[in-house]
């Protein structure tokens, strides 16, 4: 930024981090109505390119000084040797003693730094990739011989969120099978979306995928036991059976052939591949069955994309750096500790829920590498809903409640096209509803930002305080040229980059989920007394007594 940045006293030699202290002091309420009257040229200032994506910070309450020293945050946190040490071998997840090589997944075929790597992910790749044509030329057939017409993916965490969230807001680029083919997800540990799913199918047609990085998650293991019940109830108990109705994806090919999973029917995956990771590898096997092999190796390409950008662009430049940047300045010294993804595209409905994992799993942390304590903020609450949706209903709280929100807004440039329906009037009606919801996108930032100055003179005039609106919310807004596999794998993988540089910057582990698991441990030590196996309650607080005993229907009197 050519903005000079403002002098401190000779003798003090401040770290990067001091100077952003004194700095919020000085610019702590300063608006961004008065940022932009002091900058006209923000947009262009604040603005970065990469592709077919346009990164637009320029509501971000923060100037060319701010900017040059959250740039020099960066530089004195070493990001770059970081950066380096993430695209290497190095066991950069120490808890685990594992790599973090997720960037491995979307390696070109042919790349020469890692060729070995690369031929280990495509091989496995190539194996999806051949069940895929099989299913989508209608050559994998059920055990009776008919064609296979809907899918199943039975998974949870990882193996859900970014399949399901991906199949979804690719939803335009369903390929054309032989017989229609539909794929639906499955998650919950209750049943209850199984059951809701199993009385529309019929067994000869369906195909289940079970997804697992350990292949020993309760919640997937529930479901694919009761979904190989009500196969087997319908077509028998045999071998063949489950080779023609189950296919595994794991790290654990041994556990995989002894739940009944034939070995063809087995993709692995690697330990260096965490589950919020890995919708890239074999796990992405529900989005290669919606949008085709193509689809998906456009999807891998958009990701790489951002791989090679967040490796070479100067840190001003450089998007992740930038977001992540952004959100260091609005959680640890604005104190914004909440941040709000808004998609103003119906098919990224579950963005948001995919983010909420990738961002609070990795960042949701209080322990730095060097085993103390913290000793600022770490990651934000993420939250958020469709844009058209969220006017609805918590916009209300952005624009007059009393709580500080920063954003992302994020909307493809171009959304439908004549070639799309049978009768052109149709796109032309639809081209206008994503106007409508473009309009919105860019109102909603720029009311957010700048309040009753957003007015217009004859809206201001007489306005009683309850209609007036106090503005200086940030917000950054993502637009893609399209909705399509390619940008949707560069603005992934923009968020995942974002996360692991604050992990950088607060010195945390972004690959571990240790919370996760002792919950997990827990609860397997409650579901024997459910199950009536245990009877001794004496090990639990007298909450948990109190409600085990409503639970299984016993009273103290």
């Amino acid at each position: 930024m050519n903005e000079k940045i403002e002098k401190f006293p000779k003798k003090m030699v401040l770290t990067s981090e001091q100077k952003l202290t004194k700095l919020i002091e000085q610019y702590e309420k300063v608006h961004l109505n008065e940022l932009f009257e002091k900058e006209q040229n923000r947009f262009d200032k604040y603005r970065v390119e990469c592709k077919d994506l346009v990164f637009d910070f320029s509501k971000q309450r923060i100037n060319g000084t701010i900017w040059e020293v959250l740039v020099e945050l960066a530089k004195d946190k070493a990001l770059d040797q970081w950066i380096n040490t993430l695209f290497s071998k190095h066991k950069i997840n120490y808890t685990e003693q594992r790599e973090a090589m997720h960037w491995a997944l979307r390696l070109p075929e042919d790349n020469i730094k890692f060729p070995e790597l690369a031929h280990q992910v495509s091989e496995q790749l190539h194996n999806m990739y051949r069940l895929v044509n099989k299913v989508h030329a209608g050559q994998y057939r059920g055990v009776t011989g008919e064609v296979i017409q809907d899918v199943v993916n039975i998974g949870v965490g990882g193996s859900d969120l970014g399949p399901l969230m991906v199949s979804c807001a690719l939803s335009d680029f369903k390929v054309k099978t032989i017989k229609p083919l539909n794929v639906r997800f499955v998650s919950t540990m209750d049943g209850s979306q199984l059951s809701d799913i199993l009385h529309q199918l019929r067994p000869e047609t369906t195909l289940f995928i079970i997804s697992s990085k350990s292949f020993g998650t309760i919640d997937t293991l529930s479901n694919a036991h009761t979904a190989r019940k009500w196969i087997e109830k319908s077509l028998g108990r045999d071998s063949a059976v489950l080779k023609s109705h189950f296919i595994g994806i794991s790290t654990k090919p041994e556990k995989m052939t002894e739940w009944g999973i034939a070995v063809e029917n087995q993709l692995l995956l690697w330990d260096w591949v965490g589950g919020r990771y890995s919708l890239w590898s074999c796990i992405g096997l529900p989005i290669a069955l919606t949008i085709g092999v193509d689809g998906f190796k456009q999807l891998l390409a958009g990701a790489h994309t951002v791989d090679e950008h967040f490796q070479i662009a100067p840190f001003a430049q450089n998007i992740p750096v930038l977001m992540g940047l952004l959100g260091i300045w609005n959680n640890n010294f604005l104190k914004l500790q909440t941040h709000a993804v808004l998609p103003y595209d119906g098919r990224l409905k579950y963005f948001a829920a995919y983010l909420q994992q990738l961002e609070m799993e990795s960042n949701g942390k209080s322990i730095q590498r060097n085993g103390e304590k913290v000793n600022a903020a770490t990651c934000p609450i993420v939250w958020g809903e469709v844009g058209p949706n969220a006017q609805h209903a918590f916009y209300q709280l952005l624009h007059q409640g009393t709580h500080k929100v920063s954003c992302d807004f994020i909307a493809p440039v171009k959304r439908y096209n004549a070639n799309q329906f049978t009768y052109a009037e149709n796109a032309e009606a639809l081209v206008e509803q994503h106007h409508l919801a473009l309009s919105n996108c860019l109102a909603q930032s720029r009311l957010l930002a700048f309040g009753n100055q957003a007015l217009s003179a004859d809206e201001l005039k007489d306005l009683p305080s309850y209609k007036q609106y106090e503005g200086n919310q940030p917000s950054s807004t993502i637009l893609l040229k399209e909705l399509n596999p390619y940008s949707l794998g560069m603005l992934i993988a923009l968020y995942e980059h974002k996360v692991f540089v604050q992990s950088v910057l607060w010195n945390i582990n972004p690959f571990d989920q240790w919370g996760v698991e002792k919950g997990k441990e827990i609860a397997n030590q409650l579901l024997p007394i459910l199950n009536g196996e245990q009877g001794d309650l004496s090990a639990f607080d007298t909450s948990t007594q109190g409600l085990l005993r409503i639970l299984l229907g016993k009273t103290d009197g």
